[in-house]
């Protein structure tokens, strides 16, 4: 698959291109947002890995442009800046999830094969995680087989989950991208989303909402914990020969 990387960072690009590369990505470098926007126009990638901050045209007006351009191609956005609202913008704008510097190359890893994962479940208009399955076109939701009744605001919460598998949206993230509605109650998001788990999670041994506490929400199908040995288990198999 070929990512294009617009870092004007030299360190920070050779040490995302050079492991890339490592697992078999093909990587093209633009230190600037003018010649990003151009590559990404020009050509076909599966990835885009866009700074927030760069010469000559910054990451937000370039992601922008891109969408109205009608390039539809996933873009993980880098920052340094952590505030809610830097991130907020960034997924007003198009970019479909975004990282804080410094960070792990392999967190790095995980969220591009999860976009290119993504990007080719919704050319199929069906996103699927595993027996839920969310129709796009039709905006219909079943599980198991089951068709899942929900409102309309139900709904978008749960294809923005959906979508964003296994990534953790934020209340206000929810409110003010999913939901394009910055003025309701906090505790709304919460409201929807207990409604959502007693339609989507509570007749299934396997839940996909979670919390994830001071942070948000996550859609996701996690192992179960492992079970505690017993001590007699132990104990048999320590004394067996």
């Amino acid at each position: 698959m070929r990512v294009l990387l617009i870092e004007d960072e030299a360190a920070i690009a050779e040490f995302v291109q050079r492991g890339l590369q490592e697992y078999h990505y093909h990587v093209t470098v633009a230190a600037d947002g003018e010649t990003g926007l151009r590559l990404a126009l020009e050509e076909r990638f599966g990835v885009i890995i866009l700074d927030l901050m760069l010469p000559r045209r910054d990451g937000l007006s370039v992601c922008r442009e891109l969408r109205e351009r009608r390039v539809t191609t996933p873009i993980l956005m880098l920052t340094a800046r952590d505030a809610v609202r830097d991130r907020v913008r960034g997924l007003e704008t198009g970019a479909d999830d975004y990282l804080c510097k410094p960070f792990d190359f392999s967190e790095l890893l995980a969220r591009v094969q999860a976009l290119a994962r993504r990007d080719r479940i919704h050319k199929g208009r069906t996103i699927r995680v595993a027996d839920l399955e969310v129709d796009t076109t039709a905006r219909t939701v079943t599980r198991g087989g089951r068709r899942m009744d929900l409102t309309a605001r139900e709904y978008e919460l749960l294809e923005a989950l959906a979508a964003h598998e296994g990534q953790i949206l934020s209340r206000e993230v929810i409110q003010e991208r999913v939901w394009m509605d910055d003025e309701s109650y906090s505790n709304t998001v919460d409201v929807h989303i207990k409604g959502l788990r007693k339609k989507i999670d509570a007749d299934f041994p396997v839940k996909l909402i979670h919390t994830v506490y001071g942070q948000g929400y996550v859609l996701e199908v996690r192992d179960p914990a492992p079970k505690a040995e017993t001590p007699q288990a132990s104990t048999s198999r320590g004394t067996s020969r």
